[in-house]
């Protein structure tokens, strides 16, 4: 049976620089991945970059920041060809990318409809394009979506909806990947305590997620902690390497499929 641990792996992670893929990107390094390569959309994010870079130095495995804007097939191209010039095949690829809206639908805009299917659908599929590609043999790929995928909600039709294409793009990338050994996944997590939810969100709609999970009494805030779903990613590319095509929502009981 092939290595399915983490030791001695080299890892890609597209928004790697902070939040939930800054934690990630040092949690892999502390359990024994030889490299991390970290992606960061633009200069706003070099200076998470570099903290995200040096904890990954100080847990003992190499590290390089590579900076792009994903929107464009041309740019993951890029971010795989310099990866591999850095530090070699990422046996493991992760995709944190991801924007949210949070607009009635009749308020959406053309432009802005455009930039959140280039964010979160053509971003995606590309990375998981290349990841096909360059990916080693035996390798794992993991993409984030939303919990919002298992809610009827109003208001996220373009965050959620532009979300919801990753799954069909992870089954059909396990199927064609399969023969490679490679295992593909979408984590779906909940609100997520970050500065990424906060600014689309009103003082309100925080409140009830707070308390919406079946679990939120049992966790600081009450919303989904990056804490709580690195374990999960770093399980499914590992040893939950059987578990492929599949999307897992990792939120305490906020919604569920």
């Amino acid at each position: 049976m092939s290595d399915h641990s983490i030791q001695g792996k080299t890892v890609l992670i597209a928004g790697g620089a902070k939040n939930l893929g800054g934690l990630l990107a040092t949690d892999l390094a502390r359990h024994g991945a030889a490299a991390v390569a970290i992606h960061y959309n633009s200069a706003a994010s070099q200076a998470d970059a570099d903290r995200t870079v040096a904890a990954i130095q100080a847990a003992g495995a190499r590290a390089v920041a590579l900076q792009g804007d994903l929107t464009t097939a041309a740019a993951v191209e890029k971010l795989f060809a310099d990866t591999i010039a850095a530090v070699g095949r990422p046996d493991i690829a992760i995709n944190t990318v991801g924007k949210v809206l949070k607009k009635p639908m009749v308020d959406i805009s053309e432009a802005e409809y455009d930039e959140m299917t280039a964010v979160n659908s053509k971003a995606a599929f590309f990375f998981l394009k290349e990841a096909g590609r360059h990916v080693n043999d035996n390798g794992k790929i993991c993409t984030l979506v939303t919990s919002l995928l298992g809610a009827f909600t109003p208001f996220y039709s373009s965050y959620a909806g532009t979300k919801a294409p990753v799954e069909h793009f992870t089954r059909a990338a396990a199927k064609e990947f399969g023969a490679r050994g490679i295992s593909v996944t979408a984590v779906g997590p909940g609100p997520m305590d970050t500065p990424f939810f906060y600014p689309a969100e009103g003082a309100d709609a925080v409140a009830y997620h707070k308390t919406a999970a079946a679990l939120s009494g049992f966790t600081p805030t009450g919303l989904t902690h990056i804490e709580d779903v690195v374990p999960f990613i770093r399980h499914l590319v590992s040893d939950g390497w059987w578990v492929t095509g599949q999307t897992l929502l990792i939120n305490g009981g906020y919604t569920t499929k």
